[in-house]
Protein backbone atom coordinates (compact mmCIF):
# COMPACT_ATOMS: atom_id res chain seq x y z
CA UNK A 1 0.00 0.00 0.00
CA UNK A 2 3.05 2.45 0.78
CA UNK A 3 4.54 1.92 -2.89
CA UNK A 4 0.84 2.57 -3.94
CA UNK A 5 0.53 5.74 -2.59
CA UNK A 6 3.98 6.72 -3.03
CA UNK A 7 3.05 6.58 -6.99
CA UNK A 8 -0.11 8.13 -6.73
CA UNK A 9 1.86 11.24 -5.12
CA UNK A 10 4.39 10.78 -8.16
CA UNK A 11 1.40 10.14 -10.62
CA UNK A 12 -0.53 13.22 -9.39
CA UNK A 13 2.53 15.66 -9.06
CA UNK A 14 3.86 14.74 -12.82
CA UNK A 15 0.37 15.74 -13.45
CA UNK A 16 0.51 19.06 -11.75
CA UNK A 17 4.02 19.30 -13.47
CA UNK A 18 2.38 18.75 -17.24
CA UNK A 19 0.92 22.25 -16.75
CA UNK A 20 3.54 24.47 -16.24
CA UNK A 21 6.27 21.75 -18.51
CA UNK A 22 7.77 24.04 -21.36
CA UNK A 23 5.89 27.41 -20.49
CA UNK A 24 7.32 30.31 -20.47
CA UNK A 25 6.97 32.75 -17.23
CA UNK A 26 3.94 34.58 -19.20
CA UNK A 27 2.44 31.75 -20.37
CA UNK A 28 2.19 30.24 -16.31
CA UNK A 29 0.71 33.07 -15.15
CA UNK A 30 -1.67 33.55 -18.18
CA UNK A 31 -2.71 29.78 -17.30
CA UNK A 32 -3.13 30.75 -13.50
CA UNK A 33 -4.99 33.93 -14.35
CA UNK A 34 -7.41 32.16 -15.90
CA UNK A 35 -10.39 30.89 -13.89
CA UNK A 36 -10.16 27.02 -16.09
CA UNK A 37 -6.56 26.85 -15.33
CA UNK A 38 -6.74 27.62 -12.22
CA UNK A 39 -9.32 25.07 -11.48
CA UNK A 40 -7.04 22.39 -13.05
CA UNK A 41 -4.24 23.57 -11.51
CA UNK A 42 -6.32 23.08 -7.86
CA UNK A 43 -7.53 19.63 -9.30
CA UNK A 44 -4.35 18.40 -9.32
CA UNK A 45 -3.09 20.09 -5.83
CA UNK A 46 -6.05 18.54 -3.98
CA UNK A 47 -5.01 14.61 -5.64
CA UNK A 48 -1.09 15.54 -4.70
CA UNK A 49 -2.65 16.34 -1.10
CA UNK A 50 -5.10 13.59 -0.85
CA UNK A 51 -2.30 10.71 -1.79
CA UNK A 52 0.04 12.95 0.82
CA UNK A 53 -2.47 13.03 3.34
CA UNK A 54 -3.66 9.12 2.87
CA UNK A 55 -0.21 8.12 3.42
CA UNK A 56 0.62 9.53 6.46
CA UNK A 57 -2.95 8.53 7.68
CA UNK A 58 -2.61 5.24 6.91
CA UNK A 59 1.32 5.34 8.09
CA UNK A 60 0.81 7.00 11.45
CA UNK A 61 2.45 10.19 10.52
CA UNK A 62 2.03 13.62 11.73
CA UNK A 63 2.68 15.11 8.67
CA UNK A 64 2.32 18.43 10.50
CA UNK A 65 4.89 17.67 12.81
CA UNK A 66 7.02 16.07 9.91
CA UNK A 67 6.84 19.55 7.90
CA UNK A 68 8.19 21.11 11.04
CA UNK A 69 11.06 18.65 11.69
CA UNK A 70 11.74 18.98 8.03
CA UNK A 71 11.68 23.03 8.23
CA UNK A 72 14.12 22.42 10.87
CA UNK A 73 16.37 20.65 9.25
CA UNK A 74 16.86 23.04 6.25
CA UNK A 75 17.11 26.16 8.46
CA UNK A 76 20.44 24.25 9.79
CA UNK A 77 21.20 23.07 6.53
CA UNK A 78 20.77 26.19 4.72
CA UNK A 79 21.67 29.29 6.94
CA UNK A 80 20.58 32.48 5.35
CA UNK A 81 23.79 34.16 4.94
CA UNK A 82 25.30 30.99 3.11
CA UNK A 83 22.22 29.99 1.27
CA UNK A 84 20.26 33.36 0.08
CA UNK A 85 20.00 33.88 -3.77
CA UNK A 86 21.77 30.40 -3.97
CA UNK A 87 20.04 27.14 -5.32
CA UNK A 88 22.65 25.07 -4.38
CA UNK A 89 22.53 22.26 -2.61
CA UNK A 90 23.29 22.14 0.97
CA UNK A 91 26.88 20.01 0.28
CA UNK A 92 27.81 22.74 -2.29
CA UNK A 93 27.35 25.61 0.31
Amino acid sequence: MAKDLAIGVSTESAELLALFRFKNKNEIEELLSSPEGRLRAGHELADVLFFLLRFAERYNFDISEELLKKLELNRKRYPIEKAKGSNKKYDEL
